[in-house]
């Protein structure tokens, strides 16, 4: 799945595993597109709740091939308001003539170190990644853990501790282009990146 793709369904999980309904349509459409497997299928339907379905749905379809951002969108027949918002979100993030990082000054780029509203922002984008953003940004696997063992009931505050000790460690070095370079190794589009620091 193109990264692009991957950003925004990360950026709208929580708002599709609301409203998402799975199991009647989107999962058999996603099955007869040989999208999802048997095993995929049974996975999602084990879960205990529809949102419980949808959310594992999100974590399974950006390993699912090139194809799979596309037949979901097509699958939301009955849920037409969120398929125009993913539609119009993805058109906005990738308009033409404009590229990933150009969007900043290059100043920005090199100088810029995010403060703790703009880490905050970011920790709340990264879901289960915030680990691997870490590791690429040189933090160790042990500083890591102890952010994760520190924070065992919030994701979101064990990114943030983790993503101010790197900034603290690095100080100046910091910066919002290092941020983006270890997105874009993780498999994050940098449109998350801008949305933090444009918002």
């Amino acid at each position: 799945m193109d990264p692009a793709h991957k950003a925004l369904l990360r950026t709208h999980r929580l708002e599709l595993s609301d409203q998402l309904m799975v199991s009647d349509t989107i999962v058999p459409f996603l099955f007869q597109e040989e999208i999802l497997t048997a095993g995929n299928v049974e996975d999602i339907e084990a879960q205990a709740t529809e949102k419980r379905k949808a959310l594992r749905l999100l974590d399974v379809l950006p390993n699912r091939g090139p194809k799979a951002f596309h037949c979901f969108t097509q699958s939301l027949d009955d849920y037409s308001w969120l398929r125009d918002s993913l539609t119009h979100q993805l058109h906005a993030n990738t308009s033409p003539g404009q590229h990933d990082e150009h969007r900043f000054p290059a100043s920005l780029l090199l100088t810029k170190v995010p403060s703790d509203r703009h880490l905050s922002r970011l920790a709340s984008r990264l879901g289960a990644e915030w680990e691997s953003v870490l590791v690429d940004l040189g933090v160790c696997a042990e500083s890591v853990y102890r952010c994760k063992a520190d924070h065992t009931h919030s994701t979101h505050t064990a990114a943030l501790s983790g993503l101010v000790l790197w900034r603290q460690r690095n100080g100046k070095k910091a910066t919002v282009q290092k941020l983006m370079h270890s997105l874009q190794n993780v498999g994050i589009h940098t449109s998350v990146m801008e949305e933090v620091m444009m918002t």
